[in-house]
C-alpha cells in the first residue's frame, strides 16, 4: 500500500496538493473547504488487480461531482465507503444520509453527488472500495436504489466486508504482489454479497460468489468460538442453518479440507502464537492450550508435535534460549 501525505508539502501547497490527488486516483470532483491556512490530510492506496482501496483521513470539506465533471472523465464505479472516523453527509438522487463511524453508504461515479465531510478538529476517516461497475453482479437499477443511504455494518455480511477491509488496510505493509491478486476475488465477493443482501436480491448473487461468503462467515464463527469445547461440525452447521453434510461438501469444494482439520489448525496457530509471546511466559503451557479449546493436555501436545515436528515445550524453551520470536 502507498501512503502519501499533505503534511511533507508547505502548508500553502497542501488543498491544491489534496485536489489534485483525489482527482486522480478517486475521480474528480470540486473540492471546497473551511477558512484555513492548514490542510493536514493523508492517503493510502492499495490496487487489488482491477479492484482498489484507499483509506483517506482529511480535514472537513465539501466535495461536488458534477455533470460537467463526470462529462470529461467516468472511470464508471460503485464507490462503497466505510466511515471509521468523524463524520459524512451524502447526497445523491432522490436520497441523502448522515453517516456516523461504522456506517457504509454506496455512490455511483457516474451520477452528480455532493458530499459533506469532517467538521473542525474532527477529521474524517474512511476506507472507499472502488468497484468497477462490470464487477458487481448485481442489476444496476437495484443498486442507484441504494446509493446515498446509511448502511450499518454491524452484522452479516456487511460485517464480513469491514472486517476484511480493516485487515486490508492494517496488513498492507505485509502483502505481496501476489497476495493482493489472491485477495480481490474475496473482495468483490464480500461486496456483491453485502449489496445484494441490502438489496434484497440474494438470488442473483452466483451461486460460487454465495457460496465463497458462506466459507467466510463460518470461518469467523470458528474464530470466534475456539476455546469452545462444543465448537463441532454438527454445531457448526446449526449455526449457519445447513445440514452437517452441506458443512463438509462446503470446505471440500472451497477448502480443500476438513472442518476438524481448519479447527485444529486455528487453535495450533493462536497457541503457537501465544506460546511465543513473551506477555503470556508465566502462563503454563496446559493453560495456553485450553484457552485455545485443548482442554486435554496429553491431545494438545501429540497435535502440536504432529503439526509442527516438536513439543509445545521445547517450543518455547528454545524461542526463549535464542532470543528469538516465532520465525515461522
Amino acid at each position: 500500500m502507498i501512503e502519501v501525505r499533505s503534511t511533507d508539502l508547505p502548508v500553502s501547497d497542501r488543498f491544491d496538493w489534496w485536489c489534485a490527488l483525489t482527482a486522480q486516483d478517486l475521480v474528480p470532483t470540486r473540492l471546497t473547504r473551511a477558512r484555513s491556512t492548514d490542510f493536514p490530510a493523508s492517503m493510502k492506496h492499495m490496487q487489488l488487480g482491477q479492484i482498489q482501496v484507499s483509506a483517506l483521513e482529511f480535514p472537513a470539506l465539501r466535495s461536488e461531482r458534477t455533470q460537467r465533471l463526470i462529462r470529461r472523465s467516468d472511470p464508471e464505479l460503485w464507490m462503497l465507503a466505510f466511515v471509521t472516523g468523524g463524520g459524512m453527509a451524502l447526497e445523491q438522487g432522490h436520497n441523502g444520509t448522515s453517516l456516523r463511524p461504522g456506517d457504509l453508504v454506496l455512490y455511483d461515479t457516474s451520477r452528480p453527488f455532493d458530499a459533506f465531510s469532517g467538521v473542525p478538529d474532527d477529521p474524517s476517516c474512511t476506507v472507499l472500495l472502488h468497484l468497477p461497475r462490470h464487477a458487481v453482479p448485481v442489476r444496476e437499477q437495484r443498486l442507484r436504489e441504494l446509493t446515498a443511504r446509511q448502511m450499518p455494518s454491524d452484522s452479516g455480511p456487511a460485517a464480513l466486508l469491514t472486517g476484511f477491509l480493516r485487515g486490508l488496510v492494517d496488513q498492507a505493509a505485509a502483502l505481496t504482489e501476489a497476495h493482493r491478486a489472491r485477495l480481490a476475488p474475496a473482495v468483490v465477493d464480500l461486496a456483491t454479497a453485502f449489496l445484494a443482501d441490502v438489496a434484497g436480491v440474494q438470488k442473483e448473487v452466483p451461486v460460487e460468489t454465495r457460496q465463497a461468503v458462506l466459507v467466510r462467515a463460518v470461518k469467523k464463527f470458528i474464530v470466534r468460538n475456539l476455546a469452545d469445547t462444543r465448537l463441532t461440525p454438527p454445531a457448526i452447521a446449526a449455526a449457519h442453518h445447513m445440514s452437517i453434510r452441506q458443512l463438509h461438501l462446503l470446505f471440500q469444494n472451497y477448502e480443500e479440507t476438513t472442518v476438524g482439520a481448519c479447527i485444529r489448525e486455528e487453535r495450533l496457530r493462536r497457541c503457537r502464537a501465544d506460546l511465543a509471546d513473551p506477555r503470556f511466559a508465566e502462563r503454563s503451557i496446559q493453560q495456553i492450550g485450553a484457552q485455545w479449546g485443548f482442554h486435554d493436555a496429553a491431545v494438545f501436545n501429540r497435535a502440536f508435535k504432529k503439526r509442527y515436528g516438536i513439543s509445545p515445550g521445547a517450543y518455547r524453551n528454545g524461542l526463549s534460549a535464542s532470543g528469538q520470536d516465532d520465525p515461522r
